[in-house]
């Protein structure tokens, strides 16, 4: 493993690393897995383009309202990197598979709320599926369940 961190520059104006130069120079190093702590500009369309590049899996933090709300939030951030809508929604389509939606609970504890799994529209947008919602009484499926399940291989949960 190895961790790397993004910096601002010194008085000068020298030393600037970003965390689009960091998802750079970690695809360098043939990762197995990439994991960004949050993607919250340009480097989104790195992460994008990391994940669809052969590697095993990854992860990245993205800040949205809610699990359906995470294409239009990348839609945005691919938007103001320079990647137009379709190019964003295939990489989006073709290296993500899940997304993780987590929350605070009363007590200040994050959990997760809800699972969502992806899928294309007509027009090859991509959207989220509800899979597991948090309830009441714990986990409850949704519709995209038998979607989680395959990719996680669950068998008969």
């Amino acid at each position: 493993m190895v961790r790397l961190e993004a910096r601002p520059a010194n008085q000068e104006g020298a030393g600037l690393v970003t965390l689009r130069d960091l998802v750079r120079q970690a695809l360098r190093m043939r990762p197995d897995r990439l994991v960004v702590g949050e993607v919250r500009g340009p480097e989104a369309v790195d992460l994008l383009a990391a994940l669809n590049t052969g590697h095993e899996g990854g992860s990245g933090t993205v800040h949205a309202n809610t699990a359906a709300d995470v294409p239009a939030r990348l839609e945005a951030l691919g938007t103001a990197a320079g990647l137009d809508r379709a190019a964003l929604h295939s990489q989006l389509g073709a290296g993500l598979s899940v997304v993780l939606h987590l929350a605070r609970d009363r007590g200040g504890q994050r959990r997760i709320a809800e699972v969502h799994v992806l899928e294309r529209d007509r027009d090859g947008l991509v959207r989220t599926v509800p899979a597991l919602r948090w309830g009441a009484s714990g986990f409850e499926r949704e519709r995209g369940w038998e979607r989680l399940g395959s990719l996680i291989g669950a068998g008969s949960w």
